[in-house]
């Protein structure tokens, strides 16, 4: 399971619960049955990656298992992958996830 997957169903899961909202947008579910999709939630990394710091004294909506590449060592003996050397490998860690409404937009300092 990818962790798009891994966290849909989550954010379905805490939508239904009442921890987070709905996001007002509709879409389908595989049986064809219109359903709301929950708002969405990220990890520290990705908001800041978009440019968004999360609010001091924040604590996160959940915290979930998801997929974490980690990078191997370096050595002449790696296994090729579709003709690229394969120096890492994925595990699950437990990351924290946050809502829009519990990060700002990072501010940019003047450049002189």
């Amino acid at each position: 399971m990818t962790n798009a997957m891994i966290i849909m169903i989550e954010s379905v899961k805490l939508m239904e619960d009442g921890v987070i909202k709905g996001s007002g947008i509709k879409g389908k579910t595989s049986d064809g049955k219109i359903v709301e999709l929950p708002e969405v939630i990220h990890t520290y990394a990705v908001w800041k990656s978009l440019g968004y710091q999360v609010k001091k004294g924040e604590k996160a909506v959940a915290q979930f298992p998801i997929w974490k590449y980690v990078k191997g060592k370096k050595t002449d003996e790696s296994e090729e992958v579709d003709g690229e050397k394969n120096n890492g490998y994925c595990r699950m860690v437990t990351a924290s996830f946050f809502t829009k409404e519990q990060v700002e937009k990072i501010k940019e300092e003047a450049k002189c």
